[in-house]
């Protein structure tokens, strides 16, 4: 659903002005420097760009899933790490107090994270917690006004620079799986929490991911997300389902911004007299990865509409998952082929560094295995 369409195209060409006068001629100086500089920080800030799914009550754009997902196809064809450094905001890291924060929780949280004086984080993954993420090992128990957590997070994006993190915790230890999993609003400088050094990583440079540890870290027992006990796993949930759709068009983006580069060289490199876009086996790879971007869009697009219709779009959110994050691995793949040997230079072209950055994309909001698992189930209970 799109509430104004003349305020929200308004939005967008700011969006692709961020791109192609800010972001993209910074992305090599990202690359080098691995991180966002403060002043592009900055203007993202006063862009709003941190609060777009924050509701308007509480200082953000509040936007649509449709309207999200429209923006998040302009950002992120510049640089991930841009879309990165505002994607826990506006996605995981502050979608668990919209759905089921209480009224307070709201208030203390949502206006900061919305204007990007505080970073935000969801810290579910754990060594032995990743596909199978209701296998929670980290503990919570109640010891009068606190909860004391013990455990270990991994792979958690923006957890270096984030200023407050949403955690996961089992605060039943007889429980298992989903039961007995609550949900936590935890503050950096919490006594006990540490955040451990950024990974070294095969792409994503700038997006800052390292592990969370908590060692008798105690957090208030108002932090409780909705202020029940064993509903976190729901919770977290709810915030999947809205990111997969999420993370589907900011998988569509760069595939987008790929194609265009591929074209641009294709069509500017002579080889035998003339440009190698005229070659019908690269044709066919330029026909392929265009057919695929169109497929994927209204796909996600529909998958917003009905979820702001209200309805239950756990099928269609991995389905959207799934294929345009391969989607866009296919079309990386095509890309850096159709460039030839300079597809694999860094000199020479920055395909290379798309290609390294995309590949986290089916691996993370949930692997391509785990959500054809999801789908299946899915549609077989949906035939019975």
């Amino acid at each position: 659903m799109i509430r104004e369409p003349a305020a929200f195209e308004a939005l967008l060409e700011r969006v692709h002005r961020f791109v192609r006068d800010v972001a993209i001629p910074a992305e090599a100086c990202v690359e080098e420097g691995d991180e966002v500089p403060a002043d592009i920080v900055a203007i993202m800030r006063e862009e709003g760009f941190f609060g777009w799914s924050v509701p308007e009550a509480y200082g953000g754009a509040g936007l649509t899933t449709e309207e999200l997902v429209l923006a998040a196809l302009e950002l992120s064809q510049c640089s991930v790490a841009f879309r990165a450094r505002v994607g826990t905001n506006t996605g995981i890291g502050s979608e668990g107090i919209v759905a089921d924060g209480t009224e307070q929780q709201k208030q203390a949280y949502l206006p900061r994270l919305a204007s990007g004086d505080w970073t935000g984080c969801l810290a579910v993954t754990e060594p032995d917690a990743g596909s199978e993420a209701s296998n929670v090992r980290t503990i919570a128990r109640r010891e009068g006004d606190h909860y004391i957590l013990d455990g270990e997070k991994c792979f958690i994006t923006n957890a270096p620079v984030a200023d407050v993190f949403t955690v996961t915790a089992r605060t039943d230890p007889q429980s298992k799986g989903a039961a007995g999993v609550s949900a936590f609003i935890v503050e950096r400088g919490s006594a006990g929490l540490a955040t451990g050094a950024p990974y070294r990583k095969m792409g994503q440079a700038g997006s800052p991911v390292s592990a969370v540890y908590f060692n008798q870290c105690r957090v208030p027992a108002d932090n409780l997300i909705g202020g029940r006990e064993g509903v976190g796993f729901k919770t977290i949930m709810k915030v999947l389902n809205k990111q997969r759709i999420h993370l589907a068009a900011l998988s569509t983006g760069p595939a987008i911004r790929m194609l265009d580069m591929a074209i641009r060289h294709t069509t500017g490199r002579v080889q035998f007299g003339e440009p190698v876009a005229n070659y019908q086996l690269v044709q066919a790879m330029i026909a392929d990865c265009r057919t695929e971007i169109f497929a994927a869009q209204p796909m996600i697009l529909e998958t917003a509409r009905k979820r702001d219709r209200g309805e239950d779009v756990a099928l269609e959110a991995s389905m959207c998952k799934y294929f345009a994050t391969e989607m866009c691995g296919r079309v990386a793949d095509r890309c850096v082929q159709m460039f030839g040997g300079a597809g694999y230079i860094a000199n020479l072209s920055s395909i290379e560094r798309w290609y390294r950055d995309v590949r986290l994309f089916r691996l993370y909001e949930g692997t391509s295995q785990i959500h054809q698992l999801n789908i299946a189930r899915l549609a077989l209970r949906d035939a019975t």
